[in-house]
């Protein structure tokens, strides 16, 4: 069985590829598919997350294992079947951590049909990939706690919360 599966830059322009994989590939072919189908090197960390169907960012799965431990969190422990079982199945997909390339990644469907595909392959390209990531804005939830009021934490009297 194969996948076609759609990865849309997030970005104000319109860029996504659609590319087939075997639906028996682990993540980091995902990740190793991705970055050539954007034109990456490849060299940068990554990480996918599970998300549900409102693109909420959940579990990270990074791209090498980051415990001591050997705890098996990592992309080449994960097959795309598992972790995109269904049609519509999302993922979260951030490339460089630095830039924070981030995708979405929907499966658009599953074929059983896969001799005439060579996989991984790209399907479809829309859109270039910009010279820079776009920025991102990480915003917090306002906390009404009443300590927004001050702007520097040289006024801010530490010895009454202990009190």
């Amino acid at each position: 069985m194969i996948y076609k599966i759609r990865l849309i830059l997030d970005t104000k322009e319109d860029v996504f590829r659609d590319i087939v994989i075997g639906f028996n590939d682990n993540l980091e072919d995902l990740h190793n598919t991705i970055t050539n189908a954007f034109g990456f090197e490849g060299n940068e960390m990554a990480a996918f997350y599970l998300t549900d169907n409102d693109w909420n960012q959940g579990e990270e799965i990074p791209l090498f294992d980051m415990e001591d431990t050997g705890g098996a969190m990592s992309m080449q422990n994960f097959k795309i079947k598992d972790v995109l079982p269904d049609v519509e199945s999302k993922l979260i997909y951030v490339y460089d951590f630095f830039s924070m390339w981030t995708f979405y990644v929907e499966l658009m469907a599953i074929e059983e049909n896969t001799s005439q595909f060579e996989l991984p392959s790209l399907l479809f390209s829309v859109g270039s990939v910009p010279e820079v990531a776009p920025e991102k804005e990480f915003k917090s939830e306002s906390l009404d706690d009443g300590y927004d009021d001050f702007d520097n934490y040289d006024d801010f009297d530490f010895d009454d919360m202990i009190n």
